[in-house]
């Protein structure tokens, strides 16, 4: 699979590279884009040690939690907010930076195929301060004030930091390697234990083990709109989870797009205007209907005003609001709405990828127990079964979980409470942390303030030898890992119910040029739970070539 995504991506940067050289010289002329002005200005003095463990900028804070979580607070005008986010998580800021450079550099080895890409990226998104909202401009921009000036060459600070929101944008065109593949649903009324509203979500983005390490759990207390909380990370102003003091909340789940041929905002910069400024989904909707985005994109809005969840569903050019006729609703990677969801794209998204699996597990595991809880919610976002239960392989795409979600929250915003999963991925502790005392906390000396009590412990799997053994085989399960030392009997006994090791041994075995084997092991796979018709098509292709080499 590696040699024919190496093929392919040879073939289009090639391809790109003559067509991109014309515009070379307007790009490198007119694609910088000047930062804001602010009528405010940055916060007054350095960050201080107040305790250890405790970083302050005036009334702002930042600490990490016990629990592995980071924790911030930061309250003011749009540009404060901006450069005492970015002074207190410098160091997560810049190392964010890092991993996601180096992560491209994997993805695109070659050193004249990058600088191509970075001249594309920037011609692309030449204007792309124009669909940002100002008050997230400057945000933005006082965060980039610390970053590191490393990357210079790429572009400023400023343009790399608008650059990298629309990283979650960018991951839609990577949906068929398995970098991109959430789940949320909600329950409320009769599908609830308690009646509340109840939304659980992964956030399935994959961009390597070093990208989820550090986790901010944000708390903001803005000048204008609703004081809310996000789970972010260093740099990240958008929003990808989270809930407000009106109890609304926001998930993002990536849509099949077509491939976008100009910019937009980013669907983060939409979801965090919609988190600040709506408290019910009638407002949420008419949020996003201000927007242009430049990919197709599902958001989950649950209400505690409504006591229900809705979906916007959302592309470049058409809009729509999917509302249940049940008390509860699922939203995985495919449109369900009228409008949307019998579009020919859409149709053959739902044929071809995981999302239809994924949703029906969902469904089958809400029908079972007819009554959610907090705790059946962790549990299912947790499931690494499939469909009756089967095993499907540890890391398979139409698992709810896939074993690489950034990662899992749960919302039960009529209460305000929230929880956020601790490492590794969403088997970690679920931290509980409860917006009514958060924003009432003057924080003097350093101490937890998440909700002991409510905590949810840790995944009872991570203390199996199943898992010890995934480990062992998750850096061989994505293409742009290097796949040196490769034992293929080891991959197969590391995961013996995953098409994936099998896809991989077949691989690895027809380079080779051991057809006999990867014969057998290309059969073997291809009895398995495959997630996507990319892939099956991809071993069915390669089990015929090995066929034929040895006749």
């Amino acid at each position: 699979m590696l040699r024919k995504i190496g093929k392919i991506a040879a073939w289009f940067f090639g391809t790109v590279l003559v067509i991109v050289a014309g515009f070379l010289v307007y790009v490198y002329l007119f694609i910088e884009i000047d930062p804001p002005v602010s009528s405010s200005s940055a916060p007054a003095g350095e960050v201080v040690q107040i305790d250890r463990g405790l970083f302050k900028l005036g009334k702002n804070w930042f600490r990490k939690s016990e629990s592995g979580l980071y924790e911030l607070y930061v309250e003011g005008e749009p540009f404060e907010i901006g450069v005492a986010n970015g002074k207190l998580t410098k160091k997560l800021v810049q190392y964010q930076e890092v991993v996601f450079t180096n992560q491209i550099t994997r993805l695109v080895s070659s050193n004249s195929y990058r600088n191509v890409l970075k001249y594309i990226v920037g011609w692309f998104n030449h204007s792309i301060d124009k669909y940002i909202p100002e008050e997230y401009d400057l945000e933005i921009y006082g965060i980039s004030r610390s970053a590191s000036h490393a990357y210079d060459t790429i572009a400023t600070a400023y343009q790399r930091m608008l650059n990298y929101h629309a990283a979650h944008d960018i991951g839609h065109a990577l949906q068929n390697i398995s970098l991109v593949g959430c789940t949320s649903f909600a329950t409320w009324g009769s599908r609830s234990e308690d009646s509340t509203l109840i939304i659980g979500r992964n956030f399935d983005l994959y961009l390597g083990d070093e990208f989820a390490r550090d986790k901010i759990i944000a708390f903001y207390n803005p000048s204008q709109g609703h004081k809310f909380m996000m789970v972010t990370f260093g740099g990240m102003a958008g929003v990808l989870s989270g809930m407000n003091d009106q109890g609304l909340t926001v998930t993002i789940n990536a849509a099949k797009s077509e491939i976008p041929l100009s910019s937009g905002t980013p669907v983060s910069l939409v979801a965090r205007e919609i988190l600040q400024y709506a408290s019910t989904i009638k407002e949420a909707y008419e949020i996003a209907a201000k927007r242009k985005m430049f990919v197709s994109e599902s958001l989950l809005i649950g209400s505690a005003k409504d006591g229900k969840a809705s979906i916007i569903e959302k592309t470049p050019d058409t809009m729509d609001l999917f509302e249940s006729t049940d008390d509860y609703i699922i939203s995985t990677n495919h449109f369900q709405g009228n409008l949307l969801g019998n579009t020919k794209l859409n149709k053959d998204h739902m044929a071809k990828s995981a999302s239809v699996y994924r949703y029906e597990r969902v469904k089958e595991l809400l029908d079972n127990d007819r009554k959610n809880s907090v705790a059946k919610t962790a549990a299912i976002l947790r499931n690494q079964k499939g469909k009756g239960g089967q095993n499907i392989g540890h890391g398979n795409e139409k698992l709810i979980n896939q074993l690489i979600s950034h990662h899992g929250i749960i919302f039960q915003p009529e209460k305000k409470l929230v929880w956020v999963s601790a490492a590794p991925w969403q088997l970690g502790r679920f931290v509980c942390y409860d917006l009514n005392e958060i924003f009432n906390t003057q924080m003097i000396k350093n101490q937890e303030v998440y909700e002991s009590d409510r905590m949810i412990t840790e995944d009872p799997f991570l203390k199996t030898p199943e898992y010890s053994a995934y480990l062992k085989f998750l850096p061989y399960r994505f293409p742009f890992n290097p796949h040196q030392d490769l034992q293929p009997d080891s991959l197969i006994s590391w995961n013996p119910d995953s098409y994936q090791a099998y896809l991989v041994a077949g691989d690895y075995y027809t380079d080779q040029g051991e057809f006999a084997k990867a014969i057998t092991v290309y059969k073997t796979g291809l009895t398995k739970e495959v997630a996507t018709e990319q892939e099956r098509n991809h071993m069915e292709k390669n089990l015929q070539l090995c066929e034929k080499k040895i006749k």
